[in-house]
């Protein structure tokens, strides 16, 4: 207690000495683009700036400002007092306190302009406000690489990060720490480099080798590791807002974790971080693609999508790309270009139109499911559809007098047959923009946006005199869900909702209705016949259901046939029920034939055939008749239900969700929104970059791969020291740039410019290489300091921003549960695959929609690495949550770190937790020495990598032995402690021994020292 008070004093002390040498400190400069200006925008500009500068007053411009209005000058440069403005803002002289519809400023903010005006007012030059902003502002300006500096200690560096950095604390007076000792610096490098710790094998491994090389030969082995991959896809993970469901109040399952997958492993083979940013911007629109490129485009398909009945889905699409623009400038600018939403960006140089510009580039793009290729999939379709086929030919064997029987079923359906026409549309129309294509089978194929509702139209052309029917086929497509001809999602996926049937006569510009008197179907779901979309009620219609992964088809008779003359026809089919269950494609027919109808008996191919004359009818016509024949004999019921059991265990293949840019036929016109607002549009834009960053090259076609390309783009200023400065900070838990996300006037300065600068240079010439710039980073001696912190230090450099010493803070979320499961020895090094469920408290998913449960993963995948956990967006796991992991809803460029009880509590009580200890008690006592105090090292080093001191072995023997004590006089009940349904029980002899060693490895795996980075 006396100690923690002494600590308490000093630290006081210190404080008070700090603020003492600050006051004695000249003030820094005030920048006015980044101190004032923001404050002026915020607080004066509505009244003061040129739309309706009340009072005579701007001060949107310097000369103006020094000029003043009607009751005095403004601003006096040099002397604050004078000021008229340094009065009202302070509510001085009897008058109200400016300003009056804005909160007051706060007592900072006043300081502020104090010293601004104090020290002169100094005002950049008013050519424009973005000249302004770009003369003043570091980032706009592409990077210049700086030699290395001069330093004194010139033993000290390891590579030329050490430079900048040693440069930097000589100028201050200050000296690096010594290097970590061997087991600190092991530690850390692995956790930094595949987030595990390592085993006391390794540890002992590397302490033993005293090469000059020892430790880039451990950085090297981590580089090649499978789990480097994993290590850092988690933090492009958080940038992608990946997350396993679709979000909002639905919140269904969704498939991307291939697209995860393909992050790993593109960590893993050190892709080019250039090329690693061109094939998830648009890999699907590089020549001939591979599937690995398209599945990369599912970056993009990380956003939240709304899935509730009677929304617009339209509005939902565009705040899926304004969730993309934010996402891609900040991942690759560090931009908060979402301001520019609304209006002019503030602080920035880019304006509202320049960020439509950049919204054009993304809005292209449909949003499709693909199939990923695989060759064991393959197999097995290939293997059953030869069995299939097997057994449709071995059908007609068993079948006698086969001929006879065919000609007997011909003539009993022959005067069924109709003569259908198929046609091919002149004009189509979808009242809420789906794409729509008219394909060589005379079929339409309706893809891109995928309305709620919607209303097709289309319009035929020929002659029409004497049609008394028209036959719509509704056809099983590979593009829709379940290869079904309907485009619904979800509840019966690949279906659709028909819900009326409309048919008029065009004559020039009128268009006469056609009644329609009768129709039938080849399938319906209950209550949901074809006649329901004659029935003038939008809420009823023609359904599939129970059926959708086949074609179907609708016989619409006309009351009376059309009269003569009759060349053009518009068919209007209104789908006005919700959840997307529109047709995904169709064909239309018309017969001149009477009593028209359709069968499930006469799937329309086999009346074709059938209507041609004999002498006309092809041999596949001839095949087509007799299949029919032979899936609808009595005799073959047994053989044809076998068939269709077969076919329905056709495996599909795994899809994902990627992206699919637009034919330029069908691309989408771009408009500026008035006030961010979808409904309101204004004048339609094109596609661009911002206008202050490097431009496009010319001539090149302004799409998203030309966005893709811009970004990585050797003469961007910004991407290289984004993605430097993000991962710096996963190192060194802060980055150079402190704000990761924004780089922008509003976002901090950087630390060391040069040092950054030099970073983003030479991230170009190692070629993109994310590998060789961890490797500098880890290898520098900067990274290697001992993090102990000294009394000096701390208070001169509480943050550590001079890198005076090594990084030392809490492991991210899933990391903390690595190191419980890798010290239990229970970890899975299983490397990608489907997201898991890992063991989590009751009742947490039922907060959700719907209930849904969680079933929680057996055997290996319960013990799989905290990146592959399942994650649903509206009840994220709370083991992750509690150690800060992102919510997934918008991209995260940077976690932050807090430090609760809960923490602690979780760690200690969680079942994963426990189930950890209880593993790692066993891992003791059956792999451990069989000294108890040898066995309290072992245990510790598991979960710290350390040996312990003395008085750590006392004390937690100690514990250890009360705990045995009390299992063994019944005080506790040991079965409770070490027993686990899903680990190997102890058996009874060492029960007592497993439940004590269990409560000194809870324990031990609760200390602070176990979850973190040293």
């Amino acid at each position: 207690m006396l100690r923690r008070v002494f600590c308490i004093v000093t630290l006081l002390v210190l404080a008070v000495s700090v603020r003492a040498v600050g006051a004695a400190l000249p003030e820094a400069p005030v920048d006015f683009v980044r101190d004032v200006k923001p404050v002026f925008e915020s607080a004066c500009y509505e009244c003061h700036a040129a739309k309706k500068p009340k009072a005579k007053l701007r001060l949107d411009s310097r000369a103006l400002a020094m000029k003043g209005g009607d009751s005095g000058v403004a601003i006096v440069p040099g002397d604050a007092k004078r000021s008229y403005l340094v009065k009202r803002i302070k509510g001085e002289g009897g008058e109200d306190q400016m300003p009056l519809d804005h909160p007051a400023l706060s007592a900072a903010q006043i300081r502020t302009i104090e010293r601004w005006i104090d020290q002169g007012a100094p005002w950049p030059a008013e050519a424009s406000a973005q000249t302004a902003k770009i003369e003043t502002h570091w980032a706009y300006v592409k990077p210049v690489r700086a030699e290395p500096p001069a330093v004194k200690d010139a033993a000290w560096p390891r590579n030329p990060i050490d430079r900048f950095v040693l440069a930097r604390l000589e100028k201050e007076g200050l000296h690096p720490s010594p290097e970590a000792d061997k087991v600190a610096l092991i530690r850390r490098v692995y956790l930094d480099l595949i987030g595990l710790p390592p085993t006391p094998d390794e540890v002992d491994a590397f302490v033993k080798d005293r090469s000059a090389s020892a430790y880039e030969a451990v950085v090297d082995r981590l580089l090649a590791s499978p789990h480097y991959g994993e290590r850092w896809a988690r933090n492009w993970l958080d940038v992608a807002r990946y997350a396993d469901t679709n979000g909002y109040e639905k919140d269904r399952a969704r498939s991307i974790w291939p697209w995860r997958d393909w992050v790993i492993n593109a960590f893993n083979a050190d892709m080019p971080f250039d090329r690693f940013t061109i094939e998830q911007i648009a890999g699907d629109m590089l020549p001939n693609p591979t599937p690995s490129q398209i599945i990369a485009t599912g970056f993009h398909r990380n956003t939240m999508q709304n899935e509730e009945g009677g929304i617009d889905i339209e509005e939902f699409r565009f705040k899926a790309i304004v969730d993309r623009v934010q996402t891609t400038a900040t991942a690759w600018l560090g931009q908060t270009l979402q301001c520019a939403q609304c209006h002019n960006h503030k602080y920035d140089p880019f304006s509202q139109k320049e960020y439509y510009r950049f919204f054009a580039l993304l809005n292209n793009a449909d949003e499709v499911d693909y199939d990923i290729p695989d060759a064991a999939v393959t197999a097995r379709r290939n293997k059953i559809t030869k069995q299939i086929e097997m057994l449709e030919a071995a059908r007609e064997g068993k079948l006698p007098n086969l001929e006879s029987k065919l000609s007997q079923w011909e003539e009993k359906v022959a005067p069924t047959v109709k003569h259908w026409k198929p046609l091919d549309p002149v004009k189509l129309a979808s009242k809420n923009h789906a794409t729509m294509e008219v394909l060589a089978d005379h079929s339409v194929l309706v893809s891109g946006d995928k309305p709620n509702f919607d209303t097709y139209e289309v319009e035929l052309q020929g002659d029409f005199g004497g049609v008394k029917a028209v036959r719509l086929e509704v056809l099983a497509d590979h593009s829709c869900p379940e290869d079904g001809p309907g485009r619904a999602p979800l509840f019966s996926p690949g279906d659709f909702l028909l819900s009326e049937v409309q048919l008029s006569r065009i004559d020039g510009a009128k268009a006469a209705p056609v009644k329609l008197a009768g129709a039938s179907h080849d399938f319906a779901e209950k209550g949901r016949s074809a006649a329901a979309c004659l029935d003038g009620k939008l809420d009823t219609g023609w359904s599939i259901k129970g059926r959708t992964g086949e074609s179907h088809w609708a016989v619409f008779n006309l009351a009376t046939p059309l009269p003569a003359g009759t060349t053009r026809l518009r068919l209007t089919l209104i789908q006005q029920y919700i959840h997307q269950m529109t047709i995904g494609r169709f064909r239309v027919s018309v017969t001149r034939d009477a009593d028209a109808k359709a069968t499930e008996e006469m799937p329309p191919e086999v009346e074709s055939a059938l209507a041609t004359a004999p002498d006309d009818c092809s041999e596949s016509q001839r095949e087509v008749i007799k299949r029919q024949f032979l899936s609808v004999a009595p005799e073959l019921a047994e053989a044809n239900k076998k068939i269709g059991e077969m076919r329905r265990s056709i495996p599909k293949y795994q899809t994902t969700m990627v992206m699919r840019e637009r034919r330029p036929q069908f691309a989408r016109v771009t408009h500026l929104h008035h006030r961010g607002e979808f409904l309101d549009e204004r004048e339609a834009v094109q596609p661009g970059t911002p206008g202050v960053l490097h431009p496009l090259p010319p001539g090149a076609k302004v799409d998203r791969l030309a966005l893709a390309r811009w970004l990585v783009d050797e003469d961007n200023p910004l991407v290289g020291r984004v993605v430097m400065n993000r991962d710096w900070a996963a190192f060194f838990g802060r980055g150079i740039v402190a704000t990761i996300g924004d780089f922008g006037v509003q976002g901090e300065k950087p630390s060391d410019l040069e040092l950054l600068d030099w970073l983003a240079t030479e991230f170009v010439r190692q070629h993109w290489s994310m590998k060789a710039m961890h490797r500098l980073i880890v290898t520098s001696a900067t990274y290697r300091q001992s993090s102990r912190v000294t009394p000096e230090l701390l208070a001169r450099d509480p943050q550590n921003v001079l890198l005076a010493r090594g990084p030392r803070f809490r492991v991210d979320a899933e990391t903390v549960r690595d190191i419980a499961l890798s010290a239990a020895g229970l970890l899975s090094d299983k490397v990608g695959g489907p997201s898991v469920f890992p063991p989590q408290p009751p009742g947490i998913s039922e907060l959700s929609y719907g209930s849904v449960p969680w079933p929680t993963s057996k055997g290996g995948d319960r013990f799989r690495r905290g990146l592959y956990t399942y994650l649903k967006r509206t009840s994220l796991y709370p083991g992750l949550t509690t150690f800060d992991a992102p919510t997934t809803e918008v991209t995260c460029p940077m976690r932050v770190r807090s430090d609760t009880p809960l923490q602690a509590l979780q760690v200690l009580n969680d079942r994963v937790f426990v189930e950890a200890a209880q593993g790692l008690a066993r891992r003791i006592v059956r792999e451990g020495p069989d000294d108890r105090n040898a066995r309290i090292v072992y245990a510790f080093r598991l979960c710290t990598s350390r040996t312990p001191t003395a008085d750590e072995i006392a004390s937690t023997r100690a514990f250890f032995d009360h705990q045995l004590a009390r299992f063994a006089d019944g005080s506790l009940k040991a079965g409770q402690v070490a027993l686990s349904d899903v680990l190997s029980r102890p058996d009874d002899a060492e029960l007592n021994e497993v439940a004590a060693w269990t409560t000194v490895a809870r324990a031990l795996l609760n200390l602070d020292e176990t979850i973190t980075k040293e």
